[in-house]
């Protein structure tokens, strides 16, 4: 008996270093495809969660990536100048993308048929053949390929959507407006290796229409679960072609819906930058100003309330990558339409690319699904 106390004593005793004792999950094996994006930061400055390992940088750019080593403190011999070789020496479980947009295409044809997960910066692609490519190679391929926007990790968006579609706060939709944008990337202090590409019209697809109206398309396409617009008109202007003389830093474009409608201001020319979304409905409106705050009134309330939302209070991941480690390792399966899903950012090149060729033509171009 007091044999089998003793045994019983030892067993409890070692009990709390169970946990401690069982393997921790192995962190996803990380690459970078490319680093010209002024966003690398988000992923090389970011604070040290486990769930990843770098085991890879590409970047043709040998200046560029050694400054960016010497920065972030990875090993430069980290670095390759060639994507396949890269991926099939360090063999990663996922890439990000940080090239131009034009470039993310490549990136997704080298990856995919490697079974090799993709997070691309916004947008998408330039244009719709791109995309049609890449949502070829992730179905095929069975990865994932997401897109990051950064009012996607914004509390107020996740808010938004639940009081328009859970809580029925607005009624019905009738008029989103959405504005984006900054003073301009060469004022606001975009790097040489940013501006090169980010400033071109086959690298970036455009300027501000692309650069900021890709935000406005991916939250309406959200908003409405999806809703193929009826309509695109957009008008572009050319305030600085100076600074900016192949693209445009001014854009407006409207998206008509059946029963609704999407007014994107996407803007180089804002006094400061801004990310904000006003939604009104039949019963009310949303007003969301920057990443916690809003102001919202229905027909309920007599007065307009401003409140501040928080990421606990509304279960949004506020860390991109750790999004997308969580959909890598399946404990996240998103839906469609969701902001980072392929079918959402599907949308938003066609959105833009319609918006285009109305800025192009000076006429409304009616909208037509050519991709199910």
């Amino acid at each position: 008996m007091k044999a089998f106390i003793l045994m019983a004593i030892i067993l409890l005793s070692t009990l709390p270093n169970l946990k401690a004792q069982t393997p921790a999950k192995k962190p996803i094996r990380l690459a970078i495809a490319g680093m010209t994006h002024g966003h690398t930061s988000f992923i090389l400055g970011r604070k040290d969660k486990g769930d990843f390992q770098l085991v890879g940088v590409f970047e043709t750019n040998n200046e560029l990536a050694q400054t960016r080593a010497k920065r972030f403190g990875f090993d430069p011999k980290l670095i390759y100048n060639n994507l396949a070789k890269m991926l099939d020496s360090v063999k990663p479980d996922a890439v990000v993308a940080f090239g131009s947009i034009y470039e993310h295409m490549a990136v997704v044809e080298a990856c995919a048929p490697r079974g090799i997960h993709v997070m691309v910066e916004k947008p998408l692609a330039t244009n719709v053949e791109h995309a049609k490519r890449m949502v070829e190679l992730a179905e095929k391929y069975n990865i994932h390929l997401l897109t990051d926007y950064e009012t996607s990790w914004y509390p107020t968006t996740a808010k938004s959507y639940q009081l328009v579609n859970d809580s029925n706060f607005v009624g019905n939709i009738k008029k989103v407006v959405i504005h984006d944008g900054h003073q301009g990337p060469k004022e606001i202090g975009c790097d040489k290796y940013f501006l090169d590409w980010l400033t071109d019209p086959v690298q970036n697809g455009g300027g501000a229409l692309i650069d900021f109206g890709c935000y406005g398309a991916n939250l309406m396409t959200y908003l409405q679960k999806g809703e193929e617009p009826v309509s695109v008109t957009a008008v572009t202007q050319h305030f600085k072609p100076a600074v900016y003389p192949k693209v445009e830093d001014e854009a407006t474009i409207i998206v008509t819906y059946a029963k609704s409608q999407c007014i994107i201001q996407a803007s180089w020319n804002w006094p400061f930058s801004r990310k904000d979304m006003e939604i009104y409905g039949d019963a009310g409106y949303i007003v969301a100003v920057n990443n916690k705050d809003m102001r919202l009134r229905n027909g309920k309330m007599k007065d307009e309330q401003a409140t501040s939302v928080i990421a606990k209070d509304i279960a949004v991941y506020e860390d991109p990558f750790s999004y997308f480690a969580d959909v890598v390792n399946g404990k996240i399966k998103m839906t469609k339409y969701d902001l980072y899903s392929l079918e959402n950012n599907v949308m938003v090149v066609k959105i833009l690319s319609a918006a285009r060729e109305s800025a192009k033509t000076g006429k409304t171009v009616k909208f037509k699904s050519s991709m199910r």
